[in-house]
């Protein structure tokens, strides 16, 4: 086996003191953020197209009109 070396931490490795995580919970918000989230990463070329999240949505909602108007057509 290879021994391993030990990183030896550097100045830049050490928490601020101003990052006060002392009275924090781990996993506080998980179970909220789990059942409220749908994270999609866009494509580069994609998201190059828009400039906010708004306009992702906004063109996704017109999108999705034409998808239920087409599908109404073809059951009717």
């Amino acid at each position: 086996m290879k021994k391993q070396n030990k990183r030896k931490a550097r100045s830049s490795d050490q928490m601020r003191p101003e990052y006060d995580f002392s009275k924090g919970v781990r996993g506080k918000h998980a179970a909220r953020y789990a059942a409220g989230s749908n994270v999609v990463v866009l494509a580069p070329d994609v998201a190059s197209q828009f400039q906010t999240a708004a306009d992702v949505n906004e063109t996704l909602r017109a999108v999705a009109k034409l998808v239920e108007r087409r599908r109404k057509r073809q059951t009717a």
